[in-house]
C-alpha cells in the first residue's frame, strides 16, 4: 500500500488559479513560498511562463518555445511566503495580462535560493527539498565531455527537465522509463510533439546517481552556456514518474495506478512522434469526467475535452486518442498527490 511520510501534498506542491488583471497583485493561497512556479493563460494563446527562486522572480522561460530566458520587471515581481506579486504585465507575457483572463499556476516548494553544490564535476547552485524529492539546479556546462552536476536530492532522479537560458535551445528531457538499459541516452523536448530520440554519447552523459545528473555533449550541454534543471525524484504516496501502454478503448481506458488521488498529471506518448504533452490538474473545474487540458508543448488556450478521470489510487484514460491511450502506444506521466491513498488523510472518490 502507498503509504506517505508526507501528510499534507499541498505543502510542496499545489495548483493556484488566478484572474489577470493588468495591473499589480499580489497572489496568495499557494501555502507556502514556492521556489517554482509554472503559469499559463487558459483563456488566450500565450506562451506557458516559468520562473524560479534560484534565476530570480523576474527572469521567465517559455517553456513551449525554445528561446533564452527573458529578464522583465512586469511580470512576476517577487516570490512571497504564500505566492507571488505580479507586475501589470505590459511586455505581453500572459502572466497577468490581458485583464479578466483566468490564468493557471503550478508551484513547487524546493529549498529556497540555493547553495553551492560541489558533488560533481561542475560546481552547481541548488535548492533541494529532500522530502518531496524535488529540486532546483543552476550550472554552467563546459563541454568538455561526460561530466556530472549535483543535484542535492540524496536519491536518484527519475526525471529531469533541462534548458539552457543563455541562448535559445531545447527542453530536453529525461525520464527513466524511456529506456530499460541506457536511459541516458534517451530524451524528449518538452517543447515538441515529438517522440523519444536517442544520442551517442548519451546526452545525459553517464546518468543520474544519488547524487549527480549526467551531462553530455552532442545535442545536450554546449559549453559556456547557463542551464537550469529541475530534478524529481519519487517520493511513495506524493509523487510517480511512470509509464503504462495504451488500450485503445474508449468506453474503459488504460487504468494507471499511482498510489494516491493526482492533484496534477502530465501525460506523453514517447513511441511516436506528433502527439502532445498533456497537462491536468484538479482545480480546473475539479471534477470527473470533466478535466480540462493545457498542452505545454503549445500555447493554445484550454480545452475542455475530457482526457482522463482522476481517482482516489491513480487516473484512467477516457478515450482512444494517440496522445494519451492510443491501442500499443507508450506513455510517460508525471503526477503529484491531492491525498494519499491510505495514511492520516486516506484519499476519496473525486
Amino acid at each position: 500500500m502507498a503509504y506517505t511520510t508526507i501528510k499534507k501534498p499541498s505543502d510542496y506542491f499545489n495548483t493556484v488559479l488566478y484572474t489577470a488583471n493588468n495591473s499589480t497583485q499580489s497572489i496568495t493561497g499557494v501555502g507556502f513560498q514556492p521556489d517554482f512556479i509554472w503559469f499559463k493563460n487558459r483563456s488566450s494563446a500565450y506562451d506557458h511562463r516559468a520562473c524560479d527562486s534560484v534565476r530570480g522572480a523576474n527572469k521567465l522561460l517559455g517553456i513551449n518555445i525554445t528561446n533564452a530566458e527573458a529578464t522583465t520587471t512586469a511580470s512576476v515581481t517577487s516570490i512571497d511566503s504564500d505566492g507571488f506579486t505580479l507586475g501589470a504585465d505590459n511586455d505581453g507575457y500572459g502572466v497577468n495580462y490581458p485583464n479578466g483572463d483566468n490564468i493557471a499556476s503550478w508551484n513547487w516548494l524546493a529549498g529556497g535560493t540555493g547553495v553551492s553544490n560541489t558533488d560533481g564535476s561542475i560546481t552547481s547552485t541548488v535548492s533541494a527539498n529532500t522530502t518531496s524529492g524535488f529540486s532546483i539546479v543552476k550550472f554552467t556546462a563546459s563541454g568538455s565531455g561526460d561530466e556530472t552536476v549535483g543535484h542535492g536530492l540524496g536519491v536518484k532522479p527519475k526525471m529531469v527537465i533541462t534548458k539552457v537560458t543563455s541562448t535559445t535551445g531545447p527542453w530536453n528531457t529525461y525520464n527513466e522509463n524511456l529506456n530499460s538499459s541506457a536511459p541516458e541516452d534517451y530524451y524528449l523536448n518538452l517543447a515538441s510533439t515529438n517522440g523519444s530520440s536517442s544520442d551517442s554519447p548519451g546526452v545525459f552523459g553517464a546518468g543520474m546517481t544519488t547524487s549527480t545528473i549526467g551531462v553530455g555533449v552532442g545535442v545536450g550541454f554546449v559549453s559556456g552556456q547557463d542551464y537550469i534543471a529541475y530534478c524529481f525524484a519519487e517520493k511513495k504516496g506524493f509523487s510517480k514518474f511512470g509509464s503504462y501502454t495504451g488500450n485503445g478503448n474508449a468506453s474503459d481506458g488504460t487504468f494507471v495506478y499511482t498510489g494516491f488521488k493526482p492533484a496534477f498529471v502530465i501525460i506523453k506518448r514517447y513511441n511516436a512522434s506528433g502527439h502532445d504533452w498533456i497537462l491536468i490538474d484538479n482545480k480546473r473545474v475539479g471534477y470527473n469526467a470533466d478535466n480540462n487540458t493545457l498542452l505545454p508543448n503549445s500555447s493554445s488556450a484550454e480545452d475542455t475535452g475530457n482526457r482522463i478521470d482522476i481517482l482516489s489510487n491513480g487516473f484512467k484514460n477516457y478515450n482512444a486518442n494517440g496522445s494519451e491511450n492510443e491501442n500499443g502506444g507508450t506513455y510517460i506521466y508525471m503526477a503529484f498527490a491531492e491525498e494519499p491513498l491510505v495514511g492520516d488523510n486516506p484519499a476519496t472518490a473525486r
